[in-house]
């Protein structure tokens, strides 16, 4: 038995009747498309009878491969955001009425536009094709539209499932750090897209590979300041990509001091190179502790990493012990080494043209002083 549930829409017309069967599928929480039919006749108002639209919910109906071939819409179409889209829907036989719905929301009746979006339009609407563009599209546009028609006098309904994808995007991340060595860093990198995008943190100088929108490392060295670079991706376009300079600071360490061998009346160099962040200033102390300055023989260079004591004349009293002293807000450095003579013996050792002899130790003291910031 069939249980017919009439509209009270029978004496309306067949458009309006046709409307109200699309519109009620979709807020009804319908049984699939292929539970329904139209079914009999019943009297109109005033006693006259004649044919009347009804739905009824049968045992059996057409089958679901049946009511697919109808329309020939895909179950789904992808498109990017931004970008337009064209819904079509093929018409194989003759039809009366017909009309694009969103969900629940009516967009064309035939060609009366009922959607007030002016980024809709009807593309064509002939006896094979009743096709609908949708420009600019959004991601509020994702959903699903049905192709309905009216063909000898039965409702007919063909479902396409509109996905909009959206690109990897970057919309927040940390900025560039600068820590103090044995500090812990924390760095964030969120993103946006859809699907839902993946996020890797990338280690440019070791090429290693961290996966999470959060990558964190601890007590961190000096030879870990380097730039990180923030990855995203959802296969919908190319990766999102953006970087973090991370700047450790520590205090100075003096590496490259040596003893110099000078001769009256020419030039020597006494170098003091030291490593530090922010970059260390340079002082230069003689035997006793009294600063170097620059004069007519004497002249002192600072590079960004290193200084330089530039004799331009030797003289006597230009021999002996000096001592360089680097220093920034983390700490300080000193380092002692002398301009001797070739053959001079200073505390027990010779000095020879090749440096030092003996077990006299002159060359080099360094001592690192950390200080609070």
């Amino acid at each position: 038995m069939h249980e017919c549930v009439c509209a009270c829409v029978c004496s309306f017309p067949l458009q309006w009747r046709f409307l109200h069967f699309t519109l009620c599928r979709f807020r009804a929480n319908p049984l699939p498309r292929a539970h329904y039919r139209v079914c009999s006749t019943s009297a109109r108002p005033g006693g006259a009878r004649g044919r009347t639209q009804s739905l009824f919910k049968p045992s059996d109906g057409p089958t679901g491969a049946q009511a697919a071939e109808f329309g020939h819409l895909p179950d789904n179409i992808t498109v990017l955001e931004g970008e337009s889209v064209v819904l079509r829907c093929k018409i194989d036989e003759e039809v009366t009425h017909k009309a694009w719905l969103n969900r629940s929301n009516i967009l064309f009746t035939g060609t009366d536009k009922w959607s007030l979006d002016s980024r809709v339009s009807l593309v064509n609407n002939n006896n094979s094709d009743f096709s609908i563009k949708i420009e600019r599209v959004m991601v509020a546009d994702e959903g699903p539209y049905t192709c309905s028609f009216q063909a000898r006098n039965q409702p007919r309904t063909a479902h396409v499932y509109l996905i909009v994808q959206v690109p990897a995007r970057i919309v927040n991340i940390s900025q560039d750090k600068s820590v103090n060595e044995g500090d812990d860093v924390n760095l964030f990198c969120l993103a946006v897209g859809r699907p839902e995008p993946t996020v890797t943190w990338k280690d440019f100088k070791y090429g290693l590979m961290s996966e999470g929108e959060f990558l964190e490392i601890t007590e961190i060295k000096r030879h870990q300041a380097e730039e990180f670079e923030c990855i995203t991706n959802n296969g919908v376009a190319p990766p999102d990509t953006h970087r973090v300079k991370v700047t450790v600071n520590y205090p100075p360490m003096i590496t490259d001091v040596k003893n110099m061998p000078a001769q009256v009346g020419k030039t020597a160099i006494l170098r003091c190179e030291a490593m530090a962040v922010p970059t260390a200033s340079f002082e230069w102390y003689r035997d006793d502790r009294r600063p170097v300055e620059s004069d007519n023989t004497l002249k002192i260079k600072n590079e960004k990493t290193r200084s330089l004591l530039l004799f331009t004349n030797v003289t006597e009293k230009h021999f002996g012990n000096y001592t360089c002293f680097a220093s920034n807000r983390l700490g300080a450095s000193n380092a002692s080494m002398l301009l001797f003579r070739p053959g001079a013996v200073y505390g027990g050792a010779a000095f020879l043209n090749g440096g030092l002899s003996g077990v006299g130790l002159w060359f080099c003291l360094s001592i690192s002083v950390l200080m609070k910031v």
